[in-house]
């Protein structure tokens, strides 16, 4: 299987409801480093997995959707806990359809799948990996 990983970051507020979380139970910002990884079995025509530039263009474009807003208030998010593991899942399933949208190009029609990594710090990470 072949990979190629982009990756960009970003800012988000939110809080967490649920004895578990502690003190992120109140309004706390996060910044993510995030890293989206695509995969396929063979190359395409062109001997790429995806083309780079396209790839990190949508992965900014979904970042930006999300950055610089408390998620709290985000109608997409009502009534969920933004974790780290959701957030993966949200920036994957948006990836996922701008493949599907062709924004990736026609090569991308080829990947096999996505996995997005969303890195809290230097000592933690989560991600969610899914199909195409």
């Amino acid at each position: 299987m072949f990979s190629v990983t982009v990756r960009d970051h970003m800012m988000v507020a939110h809080s967490f409801r649920g004895e578990v979380f502690g003190p992120a139970q109140r309004l706390h910002g996060a910044t993510f480093v995030v890293d989206a990884t695509f995969r396929r079995p063979e190359l395409d025509a062109d001997g790429i997995v995806v083309d780079i530039g396209l790839a990190t263009e949508q992965l900014k474009a979904v970042l930006g959707a999300l950055s610089y807003r408390n998620l709290d208030d985000e109608p997409d998010f009502a009534g969920v806990n933004t974790t780290t593991e959701v957030l993966a899942r949200t920036v994957a399933d948006r990836l996922a359809g701008a493949v599907h949208a062709g924004r990736l190009g026609e090569g991308a029609r080829g990947l096999a799948g996505i996995t997005v990594t969303l890195h809290e710090s230097h000592v933690a990470w989560a991600s969610y990996e899914r199909s195409l």
